[in-house]
């Protein structure tokens, strides 16, 4: 698998506008199985040769990442991505990350790096003959911190679904987007969500790629506006009980790589949407059950996954029904070419990498079997019962993620996405994850039952 390369300044460039922005360190950033971020920070001085021949690093020393007997690793940077961090800049001096490539002492990309598997997928969908963009809306919660490390949630933020905000809380998320803005990462919209202290920022269409790049980018960088601010970020699912969870909606396109039009577009269509399109909504819906594990990783990920949260369960599609697994946003008769389709199950927790690479496949599969897609579903499903449902051949997402992982078992595409090593060592972490909790006595279940059995 070739790595993705792109023509731009020459080293001598690169080092001369690194001491022009008086950076003195670079963090060279990688992601490991999970999506957490790792780095490797070197002196400027050495960034020269780093771009020349790579960083070595000890690949056994990071969960999930290699085994003992694959420890040395390089990474190469993508220049790409060369940004300043706004919050370590001062009139002093700057540092300065870049995003790499894990790549083998023989300088081939490692199969184990979430960012080679997104890549590999996608080449394959450019071997089709098209480029797959998305456009994630990262929701998240501020929390102040609390005594002995727990966050408590913000009771004074008290704004609703896009409430005019005028309070702090509001002034933390423009200088979130304004950071955002400032490493190079395009924001299309920010917004109060439903809940106590639940925000939003949404992403512009982008390649898949440079979507991952920017979401990993997004989570530490809210952070450290929010501590700026003495506040938290929690991109956990389910915070808080009895209030509305934290998605990752995901808008889908895949555009021609010859003209760079939308493939999904048919305007005669009643829904927008070309016989690509269908094949490829119709993979997502055969493939959404084993997805979850990789869209949904965390056992509280399906603590959102109820009805009544505006979350999805059902494994249908539909245009105006928010509670389908499945959206095709209405778009303008003169805008056709921003036809495209929102996966709603994915939370914040998730590696996007991964999500973005099993996504991707299951779509190619619904279009390389031609697959039929179903009548779309635009009534509640929420007020169907389980005799309805199965009469329409209705079914849901799974329910743990010890559900979850079983299917993910069961489905050689999914597994293909990952790639034998992603799949095995992630597998292997989110078992041990379910087993650990499936072990624990929770707080609910001493107050229910402690004294009275």
């Amino acid at each position: 698998m070739a790595l993705q390369r792109r023509k731009g300044p020459t080293t001598e460039d690169i080092m001369g506008q690194l001491h022009k922005d008086r950076v003195r360190f670079i963090h060279l950033q990688f992601t490991d199985v999970l999506g957490v971020v790792k780095s490797v920070t070197i002196p400027v001085e050495q960034f020269a040769d780093c771009m020349e021949r790579g960083k070595w690093f000890d690949g056994s020393s990071v969960d999930g990442l290699a085994r003992i007997l694959e420890s040395d690793m390089y990474l190469k940077p993508d220049l790409s991505t060369l940004a300043v961090l706004p919050w370590e800049r001062n009139a002093e001096e700057a540092s300065a990350r870049v995003i790499c490539w894990v790549l083998t002492p023989q300088g081939e990309p490692f199969a184990g790096d979430p960012r080679t598997a997104l890549m590999r997928v996608m080449e394959e969908a450019s071997e089709m003959g098209y480029q797959f963009r998305t456009a994630p809306e990262l929701e998240f919660f501020l929390f102040s911190p609390g005594e002995g490390g727990h966050m408590t949630p913000l009771r004074q933020d008290r704004g609703g679904y896009f409430d005019l905000g005028t309070g702090p809380t509001a002034t933390v998320r423009k200088e979130m987007v304004k950071a955002l803005q400032d490493i190079g990462i395009q924001v299309e919209t920010s917004h109060h969500e439903i809940a106590v202290g639940q925000h939003e920022i949404d992403l512009t269409p982008q390649s898949a790629l440079t979507s991952a790049d920017n979401l990993i980018t997004c989570r530490y960088t809210l952070r450290a506006i929010a501590q700026r601010h003495g506040l938290d970020v929690t991109f956990m699912p389910k915070p808080l009980l009895d209030m509305e969870g934290s998605g990752m909606h995901t808008h889908q396109s895949l555009l021609f790589t010859g003209n760079g039009r939308n493939a999904f577009a048919a305007p005669q269509d009643e829904y927008g949407l070309s016989d690509t399109a269908c094949q490829f909504i119709a993979g997502l819906l055969h493939h959404a059950a084993s997805m979850s594990a990789v869209l949904c990783p965390l056992v509280n990920s399906y603590q959102r996954l109820v009805p009544g949260f505006e979350a999805p369960v059902h494994i249908t599609w539909a245009r105006v029904n928010r509670s389908a697994l499945i959206r095709v946003p209405q778009v303008n008769a003169q805008k056709r070419e921003t036809t495209r389709i929102e996966l709603r199950n994915p939370d914040p927790s998730c590696n996007p990498y991964l999500a973005f690479a099993v996504m991707l496949k299951a779509g190619l599969h619904g279009m390389r079997d031609e697959m039929p897609l179903p009548p779309p579903v635009e009534e509640s499903l929420f007020t169907m019962d389980a005799a309805e449902l199965q009469r329409r051949h209705i079914s849901t997402i799974p329910g743990t993620l010890g559900e979850a992982l079983e299917a993910l078992r069961r489905d050689p595409v999914v597994q293909e996405a990952l790639g034998e090593p992603l799949y095995t060592k992630f597998l292997k972490a989110k078992v041990r994850e379910w087993e650990d909790y499936r072990h624990y006595v929770s707080p609910w279940e001493i107050d229910h039952y402690l004294g009275v059995w």
